[in-house]
């Protein structure tokens, strides 16, 4: 039975990467039809399989949906308000007009971490072109600096909806993950960055800008300051940083009424919805059609939904395999082969660049790696964290052509194939590498 469990495991993934790449299922059938198949061929209960399938299910949309929408709202005020443009404004002040690739690297970092890389390189696009123009700059070097800064938080730092689903799947403390993510794709997209100025400045692409000098002032009237941008961002990852300061075992905020404040405005839920209201202010006018059905908020609804339902579909999955009993089967063997912290890198790399979505990368391989972590010793909060970070890693490894981002970034670049996969694929290997080595080293004394 052990054997067949292994087995099982096997044809679910297989299922899953070949339903969604070659018959286009999407992943919300193929996520839940594996869980029902797993559960009847593994010869659970039926009405185990039932209560398994629900329970995932409701139990990943309760402790993240409110939390992905809410991060979702907040990306899209920022992307309709011009508050992106003026952050990158900003930055490029502090970086130099001339150091170009590395202020659209740290724009892009900053912008993925509320909106997804597809939608942020679209975005802040035609600002890279115009400031590579001014720069005398190739556009292969600001480009591929810009969609590895912007992949770097899209896979490892929350309220990003991967690593929060991620978080909700393996219940990791979510301030733990954004620490642990910060410290990890924070030199990652230095070294993303490197990768850019040394490999991609061999090719000339002319930028032929979209926007003049004075189409970027006139869009910066309507935005709003940068400092009021940042906000929305940086206020909730504070507070949920401070809640999980406050639940150490020193509890250094003591016991009393300040602790359960701080455990309530740190609460991602509170923290994300606090982000929500300041992000309101963005608008230079904000208007009843912005927060309408139809407007900015249910645009941001409509995104968030697909996420949402991916991620639950993936709890599914995952709590199947954790009432089978596999975990009790290829628990010990996993530990004795002594991968480590590396399993969840391998994993989530393997099913990104078979499937191409990093978003279901990190779901699936979270939904596996769940009735594993006892086994594997994966149960304190620093651990559960960085198996988090380790999953964001591998789901960057490797973007090629059955990826949206990577036809995203070669055609907003005017990029041939053959140069997205020098630069776009190679450039993700070598960003997921350099976070799994960071993961792994911090491992060695963090665990």
């Amino acid at each position: 039975m052990g054997i067949w469990l292994v087995v099982l495991l096997l044809l679910s993934v297989l299922f899953i990467i070949i339903s969604t790449v070659r018959w286009k299922l999407h992943p919300f059938l193929a996520l839940l039809f594996s869980a029902f198949g797993f559960g009847l061929l593994s010869g659970m209960k039926l009405p185990d399989i039932i209560s398994s399938i629900t329970g995932g299910f409701g139990g990943t949309v309760g402790y993240i949906g409110i939390v992905i929408v809410a991060g979702t709202i907040i990306g899209t005020f920022l992307e309709k308000s011009g508050g992106a443009f003026t952050m990158a404004e900003s930055v490029l002040k502090a970086t130099g007009k001339k150091r170009v690739p590395l202020a659209m690297a740290i724009i892009g970092y900053i912008v993925s971490i509320p909106v997804f890389c597809d939608s942020g390189f679209v975005i802040l696009s035609p600002l890279n072109k115009a400031l590579s123009k001014r720069a005398k700059i190739t556009l292969a070097t600001s480009a591929i600096a810009l969609s590895l800064g912007l992949y770097a938080t899209h896979t490892m730092v929350p309220p990003t909806p991967g690593p929060i689903a991620a978080a909700g799947i393996l219940n990791a403390d979510l301030g733990a993950v954004i620490l642990w993510g910060l410290l990890v794709s924070i030199p990652a997209m230095l070294v993303g960055w490197l990768f850019a100025l040394k490999a991609a400045a061999k090719i000339q692409i002319d930028p032929e800008p979209e926007l003049t000098e004075t189409d970027i002032q006139e869009k910066m009237k309507e935005a709003p300051r940068a400092s009021s941008a940042f906000l929305p961002i940086v206020l909730p990852i504070l507070l949920i940083l401070l809640k999980s300061i406050s639940d150490f075992p020193t509890h250094p905020f003591g016991d009393g009424a300040f602790r359960t404040f701080i455990g309530f405005i740190g609460h991602p839920v509170t923290a994300l919805m606090i982000g929500v209201l300041i992000a309101f202010t963005l608008p230079k006018k904000l208007d009843k059609e912005m927060l309408s059905t139809s407007g900015w908020v249910g645009q941001a609804l409509i995104n968030a939904a697909l996420i949402i339902m991916i991620t639950a579909a993936g709890g599914a999955f995952g709590k199947v395999l954790q009432n089978s009993g596999i975990a009790d089967v290829i628990g010990d063997t996993l530990a004795k082969a002594n991968i480590g912290i590396w399993l969840p890198f391998i994993i989530a790399a393997g099913i990104k660049s078979a499937q191409g979505s990093s978003t279901v990368a990190i779901i699936t391989t979270a939904s596996l790696m769940a009735p594993l972590m006892d086994s594997l010793g994966f149960t304190a909060v620093a651990a559960k964290a960085l198996v988090v970070v380790a999953i964001g890693a591998g789901s960057m490894v490797v973007s090629h052509a059955n990826d949206s981002y990577f036809w995203v970034v070669t055609q907003f670049s005017r990029m041939d194939v053959k140069t997205g996969y020098k630069l776009q694929t190679i450039g993700t290997l070598v960003e997921g590498l350099s976070a799994a080595v960071i993961v792994w080293l911090i491992s060695l004394f963090a665990l």
